[in-house]
């Protein structure tokens, strides 16, 4: 399969730039997973699609707000530092702007000194990993002065940074939210649990490679960013619970299926309690054995989430329904519309 294959057409004004005032307000398009068959609907309907006996799959990573602005220290020159991945106690792997200024040595100062950082060594592209100083918890004064790392196709300031993260995140250490869960909210997530469906938690930290294209031509030869993944106990109970008495399986966004997918593929198809790194590449041709449907957003063009989601329907049936949402004009991207695909209905 060629990279062409995954391609759309989406003008730019119907990439969403700020989230709606109320996070269930968005639309919601109901792809049949089988037949390609599009419905129109509003996020609430969700709580219609869902059955007595599914499960919900939550991802409750929480973003960091790892983007930092500071000097160095001997120039003043003004700096910007994006947190990724933390290696030891203190040393993170960090993207840098403007990377020529920084060189191994060199140190850089946030918030007047609260938060000095000295930078270790440099990596490729424009990467390079810091020691952090400070007194009291890192985390409390990353939340004083760090700011959501918002996608780089937004670029509108975020006024609220908790409508960047779910209404149930916790699990701090994401570099990006997971997006198709920004729709939901207490009241419908009450509402799906008095129909009778299980809802339950995974944790997978979303990577700044989630932002990465897609760069060669065959698609086979990509290689995709690691990210850490947590399944508990009591989800695997769920899961394995909801299979056995004939229920669905439903994930919410691609962080959570690849969670559940991951896991399956590293135990013959059995969904047990497992922590680890996950670089499951999914595109046409894997064969799910997790989940049954997915709620998801609408995903960028030539993206290993576009080839996600065609894996679970087909590429016909996902870049039909695409090319529809943009004659509709849904919203794109993180802060835009939701897509259920719908699996069949127990007993059909």
């Amino acid at each position: 399969m060629k990279l062409e294959d995954f391609d759309y057409y989406l003008p730019e004004e119907l990439i969403a730039q700020v989230p709606l005032e109320n996070r269930a307000a968005s639309r919601l398009m109901v792809l049949n997973k089988e037949t390609g068959e599009v419905e129109h609907h509003h996020f609430p309907h969700i709580v219609d699609e869902l059955e007595k006996g599914d499960c919900l799959i939550l991802n409750d990573t929480r973003v960091l707000p790892a983007r930092l602005i500071g000097e160095k220290k001997d120039t003043g020159a003004h700096i910007e530092v994006l947190l990724i991945k933390q290696t030891e106690n203190d040393e993170w792997e960090t993207l840098v702007k403007p990377a020529k200024r920084i060189k191994e040595g060199t140190v850089v100062s946030f918030g007047n000194g609260l938060l000095t950082a000295t930078c270790t060594s440099e990596m490729d592209h424009g990467g390079r990993k810091f020691k952090f100083d400070y007194e009291g918890i890192f985390i409390e004064i990353l939340e004083k002065l760090g700011t959501m790392p918002l996608p780089p196709y937004i670029h509108e300031k975020l006024d609220d940074q908790e409508r960047y993260q779910t209404v149930y995140s916790k699990e701090l250490g994401s570099a990006a939210a997971p997006t198709a869960g920004l729709h939901f909210t207490e009241e419908i997530l009450d509402a799906i649990r008095a129909k009778g469906v299980e809802v339950a938690f995974v944790t997978l930290h979303v990577g700044i490679g989630t932002f990465r294209p897609v760069s060669v031509d065959n698609i086979e030869e990509h290689d995709m960013h690691a990210e850490f993944y947590n399944l508990p106990e009591d989800t695997a109970k769920i899961i394995n619970d909801t299979k056995a008495n004939g229920g669905r399986v439903i994930t919410v966004g691609t962080t959570s299926t690849r969670t559940l997918e991951t896991v399956a593929q590293n135990n013959n198809g059995e969904i047990v309690a497992e922590s680890g790194w996950s670089k499951i590449f999914i595109y046409p041709g894997f064969e799910y054995k997790a989940i049954d449907g997915m709620v998801t957003n609408f995903h960028l063009p030539k993206s290993s989430l576009v080839m996600m989601i065609s894996a679970l329907s087909s590429r016909e049936n996902v870049l039909n329904a695409y090319k529809i949402a943009v004659e509709n004009k849904y919203r794109f991207f993180s802060f835009g519309d939701a897509m259920f695909i719908r699996p069949q209905k127990k007993g059909n």
